[in-house]
């Protein structure tokens, strides 16, 4: 939790869709990690959009990490639609959690204590 309900929120999705994905049947798999790239991929357009908006200092590193692990899920997408489930699942199940808990606390956490010190200089103008 952040503290900014926008990114809260689209967090808190992010991590029920590891987890459903994590548990599911190998015929729902591939459908529900499609799933997770579409909102991923929305998820950090969201992020990129108010990196840009409130002139984020750290907005390059950040977009270069969303696209590493953008193209990190692509490739093992790739591998579940070649019937590779096993190693994807072990991706999403040990790599996501790790790599979320990381970027969370560290990457997402300083976007969201900008937003709040843009936001609040904007309102005691």
């Amino acid at each position: 939790m952040l503290g900014m309900p926008v990114m809260d929120d689209t967090h808190k999705e992010f991590i029920i869709l590891v987890n459903k994905l994590s548990d599911a049947p190998d015929e729902l798999f591939s459908s529900l990690f499609d799933e997770l790239i579409t909102h991923t991929q929305q998820h950090f357009q969201q992020e990129e959009k108010l990196m840009t908006e409130y002139k984020f200092p750290a907005e390059g590193e950040h977009k270069e990490e969303h696209q590493r692990i953008l193209g990190e899920l692509k490739q093992f997408k790739k591998r579940v639609n070649k019937g590779l489930i096993a190693f994807s699942r072990n991706y999403i199940r040990d790599r996501i959690p790790e790599w979320f808990r990381l970027h969370a606390a560290t990457m997402d956490s300083a976007l969201a204590m900008h937003l709040k010190i843009e936001s609040d200089l904007a309102n005691n103008k």
